[in-house]
């Protein structure tokens, strides 16, 4: 076992490979006794592929960036050949992928050894990591609450060390929310910048977007510089960067003009402890020389948030629709949550023209959000707007599930929009994530950094939005702001000692 594992970042374990100081294998072994003994009390890991890893490990090139380095997938988009893609959801769960996805393929090519998949809310549709089918995801920090969405699973097991590096996609937050709430960094990169194929065309009408999380910033820019570019049909072509991301970690930033803004732009409440750290941030900010603006965006919270309901509603039917058609089942409410179903069942009462109405407008609030970058290298705003809430906080009560079944029933989609439903649980989902979706609408880059805590010791991250393409701009700032407020020595109690929840524990979180 490699006794300074749970200390080390992916780059580091590689070092001692390549120092001839521990081999693959060992990282492999030390990498499964961690999910062994950490995974039970947070259920982050869903599947396991241990015998493959090891298999890897005796196969690994040495000389590989991330030689050996243990890794996890997030178990939505992300395919390896032979192995289940559940997408959070029962009907897929023993379906075998056909081949690797073109990412996968350049993560293995970077040296990582794939250990397993990670939890993921039902076709990642929520900020919150509790599918039916594999149960909730814990957060190491406080086993109560949320890891966040829907890359939970994957930021559960990278803060609680399982491995240093576990991958993440993001299409209204869900790299950035989970990295908040679980204390690490996450960078969601521009649309375009990694490839999405060849299995999928273009996620969620091309806001989502894949890459990692990681504790230090170094990994992540480092796993950009490998697996950026093109593949091939890419919807949007985004020339390659021509520098080193890993070298902009290393290199602070000229001063910035960064606008600050800590309201909320899709509506909802701040709070405190919240508002506290982004001050500290500001201040932060300022003693390193930057030039602070209190200014935000313009944008039309309500049509804008209703717009993006509506692309995902849409998004919700078609992937029902496929998981039926893919299991050679009819659409059977049974088979999927009552969240997800809801949603699906908007989308089928949503006309084409409300759909590309709804396209039209945040297409358009998206050019009148890019403009604002005219004028600033970098918007700086909460991640959340809340400390991470204790699980269950944003499902439907027992009484909208069963409704929501019977409505299912009889497919009358309509009703859900008469009663309100939807509009509720969507004003919740917005006011918990009020700043993150717009910028995947957008496809700028963004990225949450894990500067402060809170009194009760859970995280709370940074949000800090770049201009088009301006990835090597944030990489800067971060690594700037890793020196001058570092975290990744921080361990959650998920570290200290195997976590068994008492019955009571449990018997809460169900």
């Amino acid at each position: 076992m490699i006794t300074e594992y749970d200390d080390l970042d992916g780059l580091g374990l590689a070092e001692l490979v390549r120092a001839r100081l521990a081999s693959p294998l060992e990282l492999v072994e030390t990498a499964i006794s961690r999910i062994v003994e950490r995974n039970p009390a947070l259920n982050a890991v869903i599947l396991t592929m241990f015998d493959d890893a090891r298999q890897a490990a005796l196969e690994a090139d040495v000389r590989a960036p991330f030689a050996g380095v243990p890794f996890l997938l997030k178990d939505l988009l992300a395919t390896v050949a032979g192995v289940p893609t559940s997408s959070g959801n029962r009907l897929l769960a023993k379906r075998p992928a056909a081949g690797d996805s073109e990412l996968v393929r350049r993560w293995k090519k970077a040296g990582l050894i794939i250990l397993g998949k990670t939890n993921t809310p039902e076709f990642g549709l929520t900020p919150y990591t509790e599918p039916e089918s594999f149960g909730p995801t814990r957060n190491p920090w406080d086993i109560a609450r949320t890891p966040g969405g829907s890359s939970g699973g994957s930021a559960a097991a990278v803060a609680a060390r399982m491995v240093p590096i576990a991958s993440a996609g993001d299409g209204g937050g869900s790299i950035r929310i989970p990295a908040s709430a679980c204390g690490l960094f996450g960078m969601k990169p521009t649309r375009g910048r990694t490839p999405a194929g060849p299995f999928t065309g273009e996620p969620w009408a091309g806001f989502a977007v894949e890459h990692v999380l990681t504790r230090s910033v170094r990994d992540s820019a480092a796993l950009l510089d490998l697996t950026q570019g093109a593949d091939v049909g890419a919807p949007h072509y985004l020339p390659s960067f021509s520098g080193s991301f890993l070298e902009a970690v290393g290199r602070p930033p000229e001063k910035l003009r960064i606008a600050v803004s800590a309201a909320p732009m899709l509506g909802g409440k701040v709070e405190v402890e919240v508002l506290s750290a982004f001050s500290d941030a500001a201040r932060l900010l300022e003693e390193l020389g930057h030039e602070l603006v209190e200014a935000a965006p313009p944008i039309e919270a309500e049509a804008f948030s209703l717009s993006f309901l509506t692309v995902l509603a849409a998004e919700m039917r078609v992937d029902i629709e496929e998981a039926a058609r893919t299991a050679g089942v009819p659409i059977r409410v049974e088979d999927f949550d009552a969240s997800t179903f809801g949603m699906g069942l908007l989308g089928q009462a949503s006309s084409a023209g409300e759909l590309a109405a709804a396209l039209r407008n945040l297409k358009l609030a998206a050019r009148g959000v890019s403009a604002f970058f005219a004028s600033y290298d970098v918007l700086m705003t909460p991640v959340l707007s809340r400390v991470p809430p204790p699980i269950g906080a944003f499902q439907p009560t027992a009484s909208e599930k069963r409704l929501i079944r019977v409505i299912g029933r009889v497919r009358v989609g309509w009703l859900l929009k008469k009663l309100g439903i939807a509009r509720r649980l969507a004003a919740e989902t917005f006011g918990f994530i009020p700043w993150t979706p717009v910028f995947n609408v957008t496809g700028q880059p963004a990225m949450s950094v894990p500067l402060f805590w809170s009194a009760g010791g859970l995280p709370i991250g940074m949000h800090f939005v770049g201009r088009f393409a301006g990835e090597a701009t944030l990489f800067r700032l971060a690594g700037q702001l890793e020196k001058a407020n570092p975290w990744v020595h921080r361990k959650p109690p998920a570290c200290a000692a195997p976590i068994t929840p008492d019955a009571g524990t449990l018997a809460g979180l169900s």
